[in-house]
């Protein structure tokens, strides 16, 4: 059953990337430096952040008080995923030096998803920012239809992508700082997560 799964995940992606008109061979290294970049994350930088409230249980005259610890310091480390950020990043900025999106399309495009990202993700205590999986793909296919896109499958890709790395993200680091978890992964499977999918689905249904 796990090996089946495995299957038709690679044979989603790969139509997915299709769709991209990427070549077998480029496809097939996007899956495996994914694969294995999703295992990889580069620090950039540490936040002060703070511990979230936590109760110790004490039985007293026969009721369970709680009681809340102390806040602690802490720092968070913010790092990019190797296959859940740079590798979409990178194919975003190909599609760009390929001609293969509009420019004005795309900051038009760009803009819309980050306000729906950033209006819609939400800090989650202990974890980092969370967001629905599938809202910012379907929303950056509709755009770029709506925009009569000729790529129609590239716009979605660059600016779904770019719109949930700005407006989930980047414009929620202040966030981090009160959710005190250890670390913050951009792209990858723990804080950040989505950036990679939103891509594919996004090329998948345009």
């Amino acid at each position: 059953m796990v090996c089946f799964l495995a299957l038709v995940q690679v044979h989603i992606l790969h139509i997915a990337f299709e769709k991209l008109g990427l070549s077998p061979e480029m496809t097939l290294l996007l899956l495996f430096g994914s694969l294995v970049g999703s295992m990889v994350n580069i620090p950039l930088f540490s936040l002060r952040s703070r511990k979230p409230i936590q109760y110790i249980e004490l039985p007293l005259w026969g009721r369970i008080w709680q009681f809340p610890l102390p806040f602690r310091e802490g720092r968070t480390v913010i790092a990019v995923n190797l296959g859940g950020c740079i590798i979409p990043v990178g194919l975003c900025i190909y599609f760009l030096a390929m001609g293969l999106v509009d420019p004005v399309k795309l900051i038009v495009a760009l803009f819309l998803i980050t306000v729906l990202c950033y209006m819609i993700a939400k800090p989650v205590p202990g974890l980092g920012i969370g967001m629905p999986l599938f809202l910012a793909p379907l929303s950056s296919v509709i755009i770029a239809l709506l925009l009569g896109s000729s790529s129609a499958a590239h716009l979605a890709y660059t600016s779904g992508v770019l719109g949930v790395l700005l407006g989930a993200d980047m414009l929620h680091l202040k966030d981090i700082k009160q959710l005190g978890a250890p670390i913050a992964s951009i792209g990858g499977a723990g804080t950040f997560d989505g950036i990679f999918m939103t891509g594919v689905v996004a090329a998948l249904l345009a």
